[in-house]
């Protein structure tokens, strides 16, 4: 009898299986079917079943090469004084590799004390973590093992650009040149609303040394424009025989309750030490915190971290301006400086990336507060096809979730809902 039942169910598995080798299609055609098409069928559709066609590159995460997971390492080569918050590594800039090895510039901080607020801040008190910054180097033969090679822009004398704090830089090669565009900071972070133009500094080797312009190149904006106190994280790529410079700015802050909002603009120039001219539709992305761009096929993607509407999303502008939601991720990199093979190029079939940098922040609590350098993985590159890397759906452990929880004020709140609806219904 065992034997018949099973039999029987076997023929049932072999049935079910047959059928969906053939992909059955329903007789309604009017029915979404079970095998989902690659392409869009030409059915009644719902708002949501059409932007899964219509809105990203594919209709699963798995065949979408803008989409990834993020996997992060723990660099070698770094010291941090035991974590006490008087080192603070952060923000790097993109990766090049140049004679036989790779580069990185980074905001590095080396004060007596953390970060202490504006109201503390002194000549040598730093107010913020990239406050009483440096702009140094570092190089690593594999990307995993770094060795630190020092300062490459210090803080210029006052009242040069960037006398109070020089950070956040990101790297250019142009015609056989190298130039670094940074923050320069001419008061401690936090005490207006931080004057923070970008400067510049060139050299004819990636080792130094670097002359600084000691002028701004991309000034803030007028008063009551969008980018009137801050050009942060500027960012260049060469697009169309031009640079192309991403930048970021904070603005809109109003009250405690509503925060700083965060979005991206570009300027164009012919020469890197300028004239830029902003773009017209600037702000040109209007979700992200840091700046984080790459040529990808005949455009330009970029990352949406953490703040805005759009935020934890990939994004693609195939005329490098407006930009659309290519993917939705998870665990984005804070301040990721990717390793762009084709980022002076001028390239029109962007191969995308596979690793990079980034930093974490509050490694050791906000009264020790500095930031370390990481390393994150992805496939985000045509030329890579690592399945692992596409899957979703990130699993948390329960004392992750708790470490989330509701504040004294919050659950005070919740108790109080409960005790007013008890009260009305006796």
């Amino acid at each position: 009898m065992k034997k018949t039942i099973s039999s029987l169910v076997a023929l049932v598995l072999a049935f079910n299986v047959t059928a969906a080798d053939k992909q059955v299609t329903p007789k309604n055609t009017e029915v979404f079917p079970f095998f989902m098409p690659d392409e869009k069928p030409n059915i009644p559709l719902s708002s949501s079943a059409a932007r899964n066609y219509d809105n990203y590159l594919a209709n699963r995460q798995e065949n979408n090469e803008l989409y990834t997971q993020f996997k992060y390492t723990k660099l070698k080569g770094f010291d941090y004084n035991d974590d006490d918050g008087t080192i603070s590594r952060r923000d790097p800039s993109k990766i090049i590799f140049e004679n036989g090895k790779y580069y990185v510039w980074y905001t590095y901080r080396n004060t007596p004390t953390p970060p202490k607020g504006a109201a503390l801040s002194s000549d040598t008190i730093p107010s913020a973590d990239w406050d009483l910054s440096e702009i140094w180097y570092a190089t690593s033969e594999d990307g995993f093992t770094w060795q630190e090679q020092g300062v490459a822009v210090p803080r210029p004398p006052k009242p040069n650009v960037g006398w109070r704090s020089v950070s956040t830089t990101d790297i250019l090669k142009w015609k056989g040149k190298y130039y670094l565009y940074y923050q320069g900071f001419m008061q401690a972070s936090g005490k207006r609303g931080d004057d923070c133009p970008v400067a510049v500094s060139y050299s004819d080797s990636p080792d130094g040394p670097w002359t600084p312009l000691n002028k701004v190149v991309i000034p803030n904006g007028a008063p009551g424009e969008w980018d009137q106190y801050s050009i942060h994280d500027p960012y260049p790529l060469v697009h169309n025989g031009k640079i192309y410079l991403y930048y970021k700015s904070d603005f809109a802050k109003q009250d405690k309750r509503r925060g700083l909002v965060r979005m991206h603009g570009l300027a164009i120039a012919d020469n890197p030490l300028g004239p830029f001219k902003k773009h017209a539709l600037n702000p040109v992305l209007a979700a992200g915190h840091e700046t984080t761009l790459f040529p990808f096929k005949k455009g330009v993607a970029a990352f949406a971290i953490r703040d805005g509407n759009e935020r934890n999303t990939i994004q693609y502008a195939e005329d490098w301006v407006n930009f659309e939601i290519a993917s939705i991720v998870e665990m984005m990199p804070v301040a990721a400086g990717p390793y762009v093979p084709d980022a002076f190029t001028d390239t029109t079939d962007g191969r995308g990336i596979t690793w990079g940098l980034s930093h974490f922040t509050g490694v050791n609590g906000w009264d020790k507060n500095h930031s370390n350098l990481v390393r994150f993985d992805v496939d985000l590159s045509l030329d890579v096809d690592d399945r692992k890397m596409k899957r979703h759906s990130i699993k948390f452990s329960p004392e992750q979730h708790y470490q989330h929880g509701l504040s004294k004020a919050q659950k005070a709140r919740a108790l109080a809902e409960t005790k007013k609806l008890k009260k009305l219904s006796q």
